[in-house]
């Protein structure tokens, strides 16, 4: 028997972006059949997190004593589903935790990899944005650290939401965006899903070792095009042992989730799928937690199915989006560079290319675009300093009201600036003129706040700065 464990954000990713049309369909088709087998507890969306690994599920459901065999819904009713008719960008934040933390008896285990996915119905435009583990950042509520800790912070803490929802507000503040969903899914589910569909074609490019979980011994993937089964294919998309580390393993974990979207569209497996539901669900529902509704996930993925692959963008937080760094701890770590990773976000998210309404604007115009509610606050002894600086900053374009100034509640060294409702081209140009260095600069995504952007002037600006 395989351990549970818990899976790597590729998996969900394909069954948003992949698995849409095929996977879903069988989930519309498999909703008749949990009220067959009396599953009542879907929760405000299919909830089933084992708190410890458990023995993998078995292959197939055993159906309720004295109950109906299920039988698949008549294809002609798999249309009363209609996809997602919202509006609004949809984002989702896939998190894939830490099994070595629960091997060593560590209690709550850490995120592992985190991969946002997010769907425009608007532009019907799809994006993949990959975090990485060793991001050293502010964790709400907490001192600064590797972004795989909130996790567990929030689980040990026992905060409202647990782990997963520190996990969210900690990227949200990050990126200074909105997250409207979460996700974890387990190995043994994208194992069975690749197999089921027969083997993970996959173009390798030079020779990788990989080491399936388990009892299985190591192997070295040699380049060329191959069809991997479902256990080689997971230790493929784990495989960090490669000279670009976790930065190489997110490029192949998106890598896959296209090659798989591809695949099953193009060979038509849906009617496979279908099939297939009964037993696909049983194991699917066990090894997710997510707070999306089981029709949520339907709709999302009939929209997504339809998204083109030209349409789709990847992005990862590499090595130029961050700065190798070593904390008084002696810990090494990723320190973020926010302009460089807001580029990456914009591209992602589509808002930074020459469809963009800003993109033919020179950048004084983008911050009056943005018209970004900014306050002014004096952390130092120089008296007045705000209100002056506030005054220059109006004579140049930017949007400092009235009542916007005032006194920080605390001393500052060095001038610092906070992003509460993501204003890319505002911060970057105010920290250009204050003289700001990037890691005084911090993304803290507050949809609420009334402030859109808060400076908190130092002794550095009142020292040297051009106000009359």
């Amino acid at each position: 028997m395989k351990n549970k464990v818990w899976i790597k954000p590729a998996v969900w990713g394909i069954y948003l972006l992949v698995l849409a049309g095929s996977g879903f369909y069988s989930f519309n088709a498999v909703r008749t059949f949990t009220q067959t087998w009396q599953i009542t507890d879907l929760g405000p969306g299919f909830s089933f997190r084992n708190p410890t690994p458990t023995p993998a599920a078995e292959s197939e459901h055993t159906p309720v004593p004295g109950q109906p065999t299920p039988t698949p819904l008549p294809a002609s009713e798999l249309s009363n589903y209609q996809p997602w008719d919202g509006s609004d960008r949809v984002t989702i934040l896939i998190m894939g935790l830490d099994y070595r933390d629960w091997e060593a008896g560590e209690g709550a285990p850490r995120t592992d990899t985190m991969m946002l996915l997010t769907i425009d119905p608007l532009s019907n435009t799809a994006g993949m944005l990959s975090i990485p583990r060793d991001l050293y950042v502010s964790i709400p509520g907490f001192q600064y650290g590797r972004i795989n800790t909130a996790y567990r912070e929030g689980e040990v803490y026992q905060l409202p939401g647990g782990g997963p929802a520190l996990a969210v507000k900690t990227v949200e503040q990050l990126l200074g965006i909105e997250i409207d969903f979460y996700a974890q899914i387990d190995f043994y589910t994208f194992e069975r899903m690749i197999d089921e569909i027969g083997g993970l074609k996959v173009d390798i490019k030079e020779p990788i070792k990989v080491d399936p979980i388990g009892d299985k011994p190591p192997k070295v993937l040699q380049p060329g095009r191959q069809t991997l089964p479902g256990d080689l294919a997971l230790a493929y998309v784990r495989a960090r042992n490669t000279e670009g580390g976790d930065f190489d393993r997110a490029q192949r974990q998106q890598e896959v989730i296209v090659t798989l979207r591809d695949d099953i569209l193009n060979r038509d497996l849906i009617p496979l799928l279908l099939k297939k539901a009964p037993v696909l669900y049983a194991e699917l529902s066990e090894g997710v937690n997510t707070n999306m509704t089981l029709e949520q996930a339907i709709r999302l993925g009939l929209l997504a199915k339809d998204i083109p692959a030209e349409n789709i963008r990847q992005g990862i937080i590499g090595t130029d989006s961050i700065i190798f760094w070593t904390t008084p701890e002696g810990d090494q770590v990723l320190k973020p560079l926010p302009d460089k990773i807001r580029q990456v976000r914009d591209y992602v998210f589509g808002t930074a290319d020459l469809s963009s309404p800003l993109a033919g604007l020179s950048d004084e115009e983008r911050v009056q675009a943005e018209n970004a509610k900014i306050l002014v606050l004096n952390g130092t002894f120089t008296a007045g300093l705000a209100a002056n600086t506030a005054e220059y900053l109006n004579s140049l374009g930017f949007n400092v009201p009235p009542d916007f100034i005032g006194d920080a509640q605390e001393a500052y060294t060095f001038t610092t600036i906070f992003d509460y409702t993501g204003n890319p081209y505002t911060v970057q140009m105010l920290a250009e003129i204050l003289n700001v260095q990037s890691n005084r600069v911090y993304l803290r995504y507050n949809p609420d706040s009334k402030v859109d952007v808060e400076v908190n002037l130092g002794s550095d600006w009142a020292g040297n700065n051009p106000l009359p």
